[in-house]
């Protein structure tokens, strides 16, 4: 793999109020993960953030995986079409009344398909609890271009910008061998 330095800048964005409406009828099902496979979040996170280069938890070992699974206030939850996973979101609950999603994105082959919107309005009612008065989450610069687009749209504000140097590999991840050559 090939890094080079990038510079990147992340912009760090809250809901402080949950979504009046109720959750949007989809044309996916959505299933919270109990018990979560390691190995089938890690291919989540591999496939969904490959073009993003998403790079940070890709060396983690199995047993990395395992213990990032089994924290009791992380929530998996997963969109399937016909028994096709066609993206995820990450929750962190926190103690200080606030949740964060961690990651959130579609795979590959359903970016660009209107199912973004839907997805992220499931996010918020998720990350919204009774006892969280706020979520946050944070994009970057080389997150799809419509990602903070959509993240204002649906009502979060900036409260933090930062710009960073970094490594970071040269071209998108493959999640598997030839995965952008087809």
């Amino acid at each position: 793999m090939h890094w080079e330095l990038k510079e990147i800048t992340v912009w760090h964005l809250e809901r402080l109020v949950p979504l009046s409406d109720p959750p949007p009828s989809r044309s996916y099902e959505l299933v919270n993960l109990v018990a979560p496979d390691p190995g089938f979040c890690r291919y989540l996170y591999a496939t969904v953030g490959a073009p993003w280069l998403w790079y940070e938890k890709i060396g983690w070992s199995l047993s990395e995986w395992q213990e990032h699974v089994k924290q009791p206030n992380v929530q998996f939850w997963v969109a399937y079409i016909s028994g096709n996973p066609i993206g995820y979101f990450e929750i962190k609950h926190g103690t200080d009344g606030a949740s964060e999603i961690c990651l959130f994105g579609l795979m590959p082959n359903w970016v660009g398909k209107g199912l973004g919107s839907a997805l992220l309005q499931d996010a918020i009612h998720q990350a919204f609890k009774p006892s969280q008065r706020r979520i946050w989450l944070h994009t970057c610069s080389l997150d799809h271009p419509n990602a903070l687009p959509n993240y204002l749209k649906h009502g979060f504000t900036l409260f933090k910008e930062e710009n960073f140097n970094a490594k970071v590999p040269a071209e998108p991840l493959e999640p598997f061998p030839g995965a952008y050559s087809l």
